[in-house]
């Protein structure tokens, strides 16, 4: 009966969700929304931005409950919107590729055509260029302020 019980137990138990290592060495955390976590690339070339929803074990969006889903869509299209709008943007580019970091994020870069990857996308193009400690306090305190966050 006990072995019962514990198996049930481990079947219904959920991963508590952790921050994926690379996502944590190559990115300045920002805050939160309902569902996910923003961050900021450590990569002054672009602004360049992910939310990561905070669910353990999910690779993929469709991995989320219906909610979850809708609330992921209405968090990324009020990033972009708000990133296009604040860095007044040519273009963003939103993806989820996940071929390096298995953990579901969902990146939010601003593009211009001016940038020196354009119109190419910017994956291992160049090697980053960290932010300034003042570049980071700048920039966190702007998008802070634009998304009301």
């Amino acid at each position: 009966m006990l072995s019962s019980f514990v198996l049930f137990i481990t079947k219904n138990m959920t991963t508590t969700f952790q921050l994926h290592p690379r996502l944590k060495e190559d990115c300045i955390a920002i805050g939160r929304f309902d569902l996910c976590q923003l961050l900021m690339m450590n990569d002054s070339q672009y602004p360049w931005f992910i939310l990561v929803p905070e669910k353990a074990d999910i690779r993929e969006i469709y991995q989320l409950s219906k909610s979850e889903r809708h609330t992921l869509t209405e968090e990324s299209s009020y990033l972009a919107e708000n990133l296009a709008v604040l860095y007044k943007a040519d273009k963003m580019n939103i993806a989820a590729i996940g071929n390096l970091v298995p953990q579901l994020h969902i990146h939010h870069i601003v593009r211009y055509q001016s940038d020196k990857a354009w119109p190419a996308p910017v994956w291992g193009r160049f090697a980053a260029v960290p932010y300034t400690q003042q570049q980071i306090i700048d920039n966190i305190a702007q998008v802070k302020e634009q998304l009301r966050i």
